[in-house]
């Protein structure tokens, strides 16, 4: 992982969008849009392969993939910093949520929803 962090990267979105004159094109509703494209767009580079190709990607399209999450990641720190939200708190309190949910010794090894258990 990479030494800078969400923090670092969210002020220099702000910057980035600040020397373009974006912030008014930056709503919650258009990041929310903008990031569902971009997961689409990541998609799109796993539609059609087996498990085992999308497991083993040659190099160029796992550059592609590389952009496409990096466009993921800025779209979705943008929206939570317009929102107020801290994305890792947010992350980590989810994943508390889903231990509950998920008990390790009821779903070990079952793709199941919490509802089937």
């Amino acid at each position: 992982m990479s030494e800078q962090t969400l923090a670092e990267l969210v002020i220099r979105l702000r910057e980035f969008a600040t020397e373009r004159d974006w912030d008014q094109f930056h709503s919650p509703k258009n990041l929310a849009m903008a990031l569902s494209i971009e997961v689409s767009e990541l998609m799109e580079h796993f539609q059609w392969l087996t498990e085992e190709q999308s497991s083993d990607l040659p190099p160029a399209k796992l550059q592609q993939v590389r952009e496409e999450i990096g466009d993921v990641l800025i779209y979705l720190t943008r929206l939570a910093d317009k929102l107020g939200i801290d994305p890792s708190e947010a992350a980590f309190e989810k994943l508390e949520v889903n231990r509950v949910k998920y008990p390790a010794d009821k779903v070990r090894g079952s793709a199941k929803k919490y509802t089937e258990l």
